[in-house]
């Protein structure tokens, strides 16, 4: 028996311990706000924040997870009533397909938790290892922004790249 705190509620799940939580909370917990993108952790589709981190779920064993809490988006918010990551998201029109999304959000809000007044740079190496292939990293950034009230970034400077070496295309 897993016991995981997710959202603030207690679950016993009877699954293999090895189980990627991404799969324990979409399967057996019916939490679908996190994605299965690669499965492999280069996308950040299936990001979630465990203990105040932003992790890829697809690599995270469930036996690993041990007493610490895990968020998922649907802590945020709700479509009634978004939360204010969300609501920025939206306003900026940040998603396209909308697949990358909730990855996204959530490591933007590991991020704003940790620090609500992140440096630009900051913003930039923390959103990093997420990926958008629909090409809206600069709604999404400005989005981040609007909520951690930075001012707005250069549009025109480029975004950090991942190296072949850091597991990533150019």
């Amino acid at each position: 028996m897993i016991n995981l705190t997710v959202n603030g509620v207690q679950h016993a799940l009877d699954i293999d311990p090895s189980t990627p939580l991404l799969y324990a909370l979409r399967n057996d917990l019916q939490l679908h706000g996190a994605k299965f993108g690669c499965g492999l952790g280069q996308c950040g589709a299936c990001t979630v924040i465990v203990d105040g981190e932003a992790v890829f779920s697809c690599l995270v064993p469930v036996s690993s997870i041990g007493k610490r809490p895990v968020r998922t988006i649907e802590s945020l918010g709700t479509i009634e009533h978004p939360g204010p990551l969300q609501k920025t998201f939206i306003n900026h029109q940040a998603a396209q397909c909308g697949y990358c999304i909730a990855g996204m959000i959530m490591r933007a809000q590991a991020l704003l938790d940790r620090n609500p007044r992140p440096t630009e740079r900051e913003l930039l190496e923390h959103m990093e290892p997420n990926l958008c292939r629909c090409g809206t990293h600069t709604r999404i950034l400005a989005a981040i922004r609007e909520v951690a009230h930075l001012p707005a970034g250069d549009a025109t400077a480029p975004t950090p790249q991942r190296t072949a070496s850091q597991g990533g295309a150019q």
